[in-house]
């Protein structure tokens, strides 16, 4: 275990002398290399959050020369995943690579027609009392199966996945990284799938129905030591703002940027940036699964940035969740629901975070109390000013008063900024092309 180490002087002028790699080397304890340095080859720092715990995260790090392969398009990429076996392997992706390349009409099934799905579910037609059936919904979902089978990468045990220089990384494809041990994931661009099929349901939102999507940027189900570093996750070119909307709501085709569920366990989420998205990242996804997630979903997520979040960064279910210097910005023009959600079981350390929001925004919306759970949430600063989150919410939202203590102290970091030089230090340093 290690103690936390304080620096208190960052600066971005710093970050910007010194430079990304040399801060980010100092932050994780990687050690600097003569000549070029190969991120294939690359482990997590010990004591560097909760994916160093146990043996630690080294990925496809010990992968030998017949298993380091550069890929440029979506089949290549699946083909080397899949090559090689159990064999530690390091996949380069160079190049941004399309998983819907031939754009949503090549994943449509026979017979399915959009304009007479919505003619046939219209609420004045079909009503809101229920889910909507029959040839139309059938074709749907037979259409989102294909689309499923092909944006879907199943990423093995033992696998290192790098970006290679700058905008390198993946486009609409979802990394499924499911009941496996030891991948690391870095220096990528991840512009969120888009859900080609979304399905209406009537009886959603008290009855006025919703669009329903699938498909989170990544996935990790069930497995254990992730590292998750330097990568830009967001929506890219299809914003919702760009969304139309059908029956009143807007036709949503994302789900998730990145979520950890289902008994996942030592996670390290760092140096990332987190932008334009709504439902970003989810830390457990029922508050049902306490046979599987209790005691597991241990999260440390430190420098990363977000902005354009409107939740979710992240909502939190039974996981001991340690957040420290991250940056979140809201700005005065985008939706906005909160930072932190408080969800079945969670035990949350949020510390020497910063926020950086727009005249008017709510700082109570900080925090969002979904169910009883205690936090730690100290020494924050929201526009450079020291910040009782906690109290602030409870004296702006007294009907979901929330309870200070999480009831655990982390002590897997390696190293903790000053919440004041945060911005500066996240924001030059944080995202995919940063890292030489």
């Amino acid at each position: 275990m290690n103690a936390l180490i304080w620096h208190g002087h960052a600066t971005r002028r710093a970050a910007v002398l010194i430079g990304c790699t040399a801060l980010v080397l100092g932050l994780t304890g990687t050690g600097a290399e003569a000549g070029p340095r190969d991120l294939g080859r690359q482990v997590l720092a010990p004591g560097d959050g909760w994916g160093s715990a146990g043996a630690g995260t080294t990925g496809g790090s010990a992968a030998d020369a017949e298993h380091v392969h550069t890929v440029t398009t979506w089949a290549e990429f699946r083909q080397a995943l899949a090559d090689g076996g159990s064999a530690p392997k390091v996949i380069k992706v160079k190049g941004m690579i399309d998983a819907v390349s031939e754009g949503c009409d090549a994943f449509a099934a026979d017979g399915y027609d959009f304009q007479r799905y919505l003619a046939d579910y219209d609420p004045a037609v079909w009503g809101h009392d229920n889910p909507v059936s029959g040839e139309q919904e059938e074709l749907r979902a037979a259409s989102a199966a294909r689309q499923d089978q092909a944006i879907k990468a199943n990423v093995p045990a033992d696998t290192t996945i790098v970006g290679v220089g700058k905008g390198s990384g993946i486009l609409g494809g979802s990394l499924q990284i499911k009941g496996v041990d030891n991948v690391i994931l870095r220096n990528l661009t991840i512009e969120a799938p888009v859900d080609c099929f979304p399905q209406w349901d009537p009886t959603d939102d008290n009855k006025t129905g919703a669009w329903n999507s699938e498909y989170d940027g990544v996935v990790v189900y069930g497995s254990t030591h992730v590292w998750i570093d330097h990568n830009t996750l967001t929506d890219g070119r299809y914003a919702d703002s760009t969304l139309p909307s059908y029956f009143g709501k807007v036709y949503q085709q994302h789900d998730g940027l990145l979520d950890v569920v289902r008994g996942a366990n030592h996670v390290t989420v760092s140096w990332n940036s987190f932008a334009d998205h709504d439902k970003t990242m989810l830390i457990g996804n029922s508050d049902s699964a306490g046979s599987t997630d209790t005691d597991k979903l241990k999260v440390t997520l430190h420098h990363n940035r977000f902005e354009g979040i409107v939740e979710r960064a992240p909502r939190v279910r039974f996981g001991q969740v340690d957040s420290y210097n991250n940056h979140f910005v809201v700005t005065g023009d985008q939706n906005y629901a909160y930072v932190f959600g408080i969800g079945a079981s969670s035990q949350l350390y949020a510390t020497h975070n910063a926020l950086s929001l727009a005249p008017g925004v709510s700082v109570g919306k900080a925090l969002k109390k979904w169910i009883e759970a205690p936090l730690t949430a100290e020494n924050n600063y929201v526009n450079g000013k020291l910040t009782d989150l906690i109290a602030v919410h409870n004296a702006e939202i007294p009907g979901e008063t929330l309870r200070s203590g999480a009831g655990w102290t982390p002590t897997l970091r390696t190293r903790v900024d000053n919440p004041k030089a945060v911005p500066g230090i996240v924001d030059h340093c944080a995202g995919a092309g940063r890292l030489r």
